[in-house]
C-alpha cells in the first residue's frame, strides 16, 4: 500500500469512527459544539486573515482573474458572516430522530419513518473558505461526520479554519451542557475518563480536512463506499462530470445551471417588475459567474412587443451582451443573432440569450428540453399560468414572479446550503441540514411474531 493509499484510508477509517460518535450525541450536544465553532471562529480572526494573506499572495503570484481572487478573501466582514451562518445552523430545529411519519397496524405494531445521519460525506468544493465552515456545520448539525476537499487556491485558509473547527468538536464534544445548572452531562451515561478521552478524540474527528493537493487521490477517495455514504462535488461541471466517472460512492450533484426566466403573455402594467427581475437574476451577481443566474429570457409573443425592446436595453445598460433569436431580433436588431447551441449554454458570463415564443407549452417545452433543471421562472399575473408552469416545469426551484438569483439556501432560510442538486434521488435544490439525512424505520411491538 502507498503512503497516499494508506492516507485516504485513514480518512475514511477515522470519518466512520467519528460519524458513529456524532450520531450518539443529541440535538443540546450539537448546538453547543456549533456555538463554540461560531465563538472560536470569532475569536479566531488574526489566524484566518493571515493564513488567507498567504492564500491570496500564491493567487496574485499565479495570476488568478481578479474575481477569482475576489471569492478567494476573506476580511473582518466575512469572517463575521460565516460566524453567523455557523449560529444560525445552530438554531435551527436538529432534524435527526424527527418522526416524518407514524402509525399503529392492525396487529399492534407501532410504524415509524424517522430522519436519521447519512454517515459519512465526502465534499470537493470551489475557492470559498466560507464553504468550509458552512459544510462543516450543516454536517455536525445533521450527526453526519465529512471529509471536505478544497480547492487548493483556498488551502493555508481552509486548513485553519478546520484547525478550529476540530478543537470546538475536542471542547464541546461527548457531552452537553445543561441549561440551568451549568453542568456538562455526557450522552451515554456515566463514562471514565479515557472513555471520555477517546470519544473527543473521535469526535474530532467528524470533520476531516485533506491536506494532499495530489490529484492522484481524488480516484483513491472515490473508491472508499465501506466508509463514505456520499460525495458531494461543488464546481464546475469538469469537477463534476470527473467525479461522478471515478466514484463507486453514490454521486449528489448539478452539471450546470442553464436557468430561464419565461415573461408570460398577462404581463400587462407589469413592465417594471419584469425588467427590474431579468436585469437582478442577470446581473445582481459580479460577471454573471453563479449557477442560479438567468441565461435566458422567453417572452410570450403577445408579451414581446411591450417587453423585450425595454428589458434588453436595461440589459445592454448594464453591460451585457444580448443574443437573441430572429423574432426578437425583429423587435430588437442590436442584439448579436442566436445560434441553435445558445440554448443549451450556461453562460456564467454577461450574456443571455432571448426568444419569442408561441404559447407557455412552448415556453415550458423549451425549458425541459434545454434547461439544467436547475432554477426557472415565470413572471405573470395569470395564477392559472403561473400554476401550469410549475407544474409542468421539471426543475428543482421554480419561481412565480422573483429572481432566479433566490435559488439559495440562505435565501430559503437553511441558513446556509452544502449544494445545489438537479438529481431527484436522494435531495432536490438548495441542500440544509434536513437534506443530510436518510430515514430509518423504526418498528415497536410487544412480543410479536409473524
Amino acid at each position: 500500500m502507498t503512503d497516499l493509499e494508506s492516507y485516504v484510508l485513514q480518512l475514511g477509517q477515522r470519518a466512520r469512527r467519528a460519524s458513529r460518535v456524532l450520531s450518539g450525541l443529541d440535538g443540546n450536544a450539537k448546538v453547543g459544539i456549533l456555538r463554540q465553532m461560531s465563538a472560536a471562529l470569532r475569536a479566531s480572526k488574526p489566524a484566518l486573515l493571515a493564513a488567507n494573506a498567504k492564500d491570496i499572495e500564491a493567487a496574485r503570484a499565479a495570476d488568478l482573474a481578479p474575481a477569482l481572487i475576489k471569492r478567494l478573501e476573506l476580511n473582518e466582514k466575512k469572517i463575521e458572516a460565516m460566524a453567523d451562518g455557523v449560529d444560525q445552523i445552530a438554531g435551527q430545529i436538529d432534524p435527526v430522530g424527527q418522526v416524518i411519519e407514524g402509525f399503529n397496524r392492525p396487529n399492534g405494531l407501532r410504524i415509524q419513518k424517522v430522519r436519521a445521519p447519512l454517515g459519512v460525506v465526502l465534499f470537493f468544493y470551489e475557492s470559498r473558505p466560507n464553504v468550509t465552515s458552512d459544510a462543516a456545520a450543516l454536517c455536525i448539525k445533521s450527526g453526519n461526520a465529512v471529509i471536505l476537499r478544497g480547492g487548493k487556491e483556498a488551502f493555508h485558509s481552509n486548513r485553519v479554519i478546520v484547525e478550529i473547527i476540530q478543537n470546538s468538536l475536542k471542547d464541546e464534544g461527548g457531552g452537553m451542557k445543561d441549561e440551568k445548572s451549568g453542568e456538562t452531562k455526557t450522552q451515554t451515561g456515566a463514562l471514565s475518563d479515557s472513555a471520555l478521552s477517546t470519544q473527543h478524540s473521535a469526535l474530532s474527528d467528524a470533520v476531516q480536512f485533506v491536506e494532499s493537493t495530489d490529484r492522484a487521490l481524488v480516484p483513491r477517495i472515490l473508491k472508499l463506499d465501506k466508509y463514505i455514504d456520499l460525495v458531494i462535488p461543488r464546481g464546475g461541471e469538469s469537477l463534476i462530470r470527473a467525479v461522478v466517472a471515478e466514484s463507486t460512492i453514490p454521486v449528489l450533484k448539478h452539471y450546470t445551471g442553464n436557468c430561464h426566466i419565461y415573461v408570460d403573455a398577462a404581463t400587462q402594467g407589469l413592465e417594471e417588475m419584469v425588467k427590474a427581475v431579468c436585469v437582478n437574476a442577470k446581473t445582481s451577481y459580479p460577471g454573471g459567474a453563479v449557477c442560479n443566474a438567468v441565461e435566458h429570457l422567453l417572452f410570450h409573443k403577445d408579451a414581446a412587443a411591450r417587453l423585450v425592446v425595454p428589458v434588453c436595453q436595461a440589459l445592454a445598460e448594464a453591460g451585457v451582451q444580448v443574443r437573441a433569436d430572429e423574432r426578437a431580433r425583429g423587435f430588437y436588431p442590436s442584439a448579436a443573432a442566436a445560434t441553435e447551441a445558445d440554448w443549451d449554454e450556461e453562460y456564467l458570463a454577461f450574456i443571455v440569450g432571448v426568444k419569442v415564443v408561441d404559447s407557455l407549452d412552448q415556453a415550458v417545452d423549451h425549458i425541459n428540453e434545454h434547461g439544467s433543471h436547475h432554477t426557472d421562472a415565470i413572471l405573470t399575473s395569470d395564477l392559472a399560468a403561473a400554476q401550469r408552469f410549475t407544474t409542468q416545469v421539471d426543475s428543482a426551484s421554480v419561481m412565480i414572479n422573483a429572481s432566479t438569483r433566490f435559488a439559495d439556501g440562505g435565501e430559503y432560510g437553511l441558513g446556509a446550503e452544502i449544494g445545489i442538486s438537479t438529481d431527484k434521488l436522494h435531495a432536490r435544490g438548495p441542500m440544509g441540514a434536513t437534506d443530510l439525512c436518510t430515514y430509518k424505520w423504526i418498528v415497536t411491538g410487544n412480543g410479536h411474531c409473524r
